[in-house]
């Protein structure tokens, strides 16, 4: 195919919500609102389940998490294993988006995108994004690179906020802003100094943001305080996000496509369900020692003999059912397993939250009714707590189903599905061509499509989304057709080396800290 000469810029923004950027923010966000104004813009649902791996691999990929056989940050990756296995980049084993780019002749710049660690090679550059256990490790393609980060940024850029759910709010709103300079000045720096046809850079400080201030933005929230110090700072850090844009879109030519995206959204945590907990007070897990304090579930604690079924915790729960014939000690036989799954099913919608006399709204789905395939290992149900807002935790040893804090420090926000997406052709906004569409909620598996058909390459056929048009005549929700779930044949595995053990420690350790376990 011929190199086209169109280029695309996509910004991600993660754990940006819908209803806070288009409902209550947009006015306080020029830029922003001008891409709104000239362009199309709505809600991009995210996957099932809306977490920051798979989403973002199935928007850089246009693969559903049943096809990525990825469900988490930590997977089981065959039936004979009880262990979870932190996934990296190597757990990728289809195309992504700049891989069909590169093909057709583009050369590509990825920033901080979710499990592009570790970096292999390819026409571009690669600056790997979370999870990257350090900068001790070869974070970047070509490894040159890394150098140029670390002193275009003056020592600002990081991978992440560490352990900021424990931090002082005020040390760690530092750390946000400081986060962001950091990785927009590489970004500013790569645009002007680097050839590129397809850029794309995924800002995560959004998402701690929302983790560490929801309670102080959110009414509804039951910690909030009227009056607090920290009441603005959702909005204010918004508008110095929406400046630090501007600053992009300041070098592009008219004839880039910039697009705005989130990979799930945003809403208020009100509580935890301890599913661990839930499953040993039912009869369903059985503990062979217990760690005497809250610790994370491991397969060496459990009698799997005696064992139904287990869960594993973050922002939504994994039920796993310990099944004969299946997993090496299981104990469901294969005949009954339907009916116990629909016991657990019927008994995880109807759990209540007695010490605050609630009632939990939970939402029970089943993997393989939600995807086109499963590879991997799917969890056997999944478990949205109250509509997500109540998260899971894994967590044993505490003794309490609804335990009153969450364990592991601050955190007032959980995922919710719906994100953001815009997208505008800077051509247009500089001519001031007012489009300003609307569009109906399109899904995280358009993205990959919809780039595609921007830069004019061709869209493979298996692949499930619908590409979303910029133009006169473009599709709208009520006339787009949504693809039908169907399977296809897989790449081959991926040759590039994952975590080494002390990598996959740290990372497991920072996991942890975040809430994600």
């Amino acid at each position: 195919m011929v190199k086209t000469m169109k280029k695309m810029v996509i910004i991600g923004l993660d754990c940006a919500p819908d209803s806070l950027l288009f409902e209550h923010l947009l006015a306080e966000l020029p830029t922003l609102r001008s891409l709104v104004e000239h362009g199309l813009w709505g809600t991009l649902v995210s996957t099932d389940p809306p977490i920051t791996i798979p989403a973002w691999t199935t928007i850089t990929t246009g693969r559903d998490p049943g096809e990525l056989g990825l469900y988490g940050f930590r997977n089981r990756l065959a039936y004979d294993q009880y262990e979870l296995t932190v996934v990296n980049s190597s757990h990728v084993v289809v195309s992504r988006v700049w891989d069909y780019l590169e093909r057709a002749g583009a050369e590509t710049l990825l920033l901080a995108i979710p499990q592009t660690y570790p970096p292999h090679a390819h026409k571009g550059i690669t600056v790997a994004g979370f999870p990257t256990p350090s900068f001790d490790a070869p974070f970047c393609y070509p490894p040159e690179i890394a150098d140029d980060v670390l002193r275009i940024s003056r020592g600002k850029y990081v991978n992440d906020i560490k352990e900021f759910r424990k931090k002082d709010k005020n040390l760690l709103l530092a750390d946000l802003y400081s986060a962001v300079e950091g990785r927009f000045s590489v970004a500013r720096h790569f645009i002007v100094h680097k050839p590129w046809d397809f850029f794309m850079m995924v800002e995560t400080s959004t998402d701690r943001l929302h983790h560490g201030f929801w309670a102080d933005y959110d009414p509804s929230h039951p910690n909030h305080m009227a009056g607090s110090q920290f009441e603005r700072v959702i909005p204010d850090f918004y508008r110095f996000v929406d400046q630090q844009i501007a600053s992009i879109i300041d070098l592009l030519s008219d004839d880039t496509t910039v697009m705005v995206i989130s990979d799930h959204g945003a809403g208020p945590l009100k509580g935890v369900v301890a599913i661990n907990e839930w499953l040993i007070a039912m009869g369903y897990l059985k503990l062979r020692r217990h760690p005497g304090k809250e610790a994370p579930l491991t397969p060496d604690m459990v009698d799997w003999a005696s064992t139904a079924a287990w869960g594993e915790g973050g922002y939504y729960g994994r039920i796993f059912i310990n099944t004969a014939g299946r997993e090496s000690s299981g104990r469901v036989n294969q005949a009954d397993y339907e009916t116990f799954r629909e016991e657990l099913a019927h008994k995880l919608r109807n759990i209540v939250d007695d010490r605050r006399g609630l009632s939990v709204r939970n939402i029970v789905l089943k993997p393989r009714d939600l995807y086109a395939t499963c590879r991997n290992v799917p969890p056997d149900l999944i478990v949205y707590f109250d509509d997500l807002n109540y998260r899971s935790s894994g967590l044993v040893g505490g003794g309490e189903v609804f335990p009153p804090s969450n364990g592991e420090g601050m955190d007032e926000a959980n995922h919710k599905p719906n994100g953001v997406f815009i997208m505008a052709r800077i051509g247009d906004l500089r001519s001031k061509l007012r489009r300003g569409q609307r569009i109906g909620p399109i899904s995280c598996m358009d993205i990959t499509p919809t780039v595609l058909q921007e830069l004019e390459v061709s869209i493979p056929s298996d692949l499930r989304g619908t590409p979303v048009a910029v133009g006169p005549g473009t599709a709208t929700a009520s006339d787009r057709s949504r693809c039908s779930p169907k399977p296809h044949a897989h790449a081959a595995e991926s040759d590039t080396a994952g975590f080494t053990e002390e990598e996959e420690e740290i990372i497991t350790q920072r996991l942890k800290d975040l809430g994600y376990m």
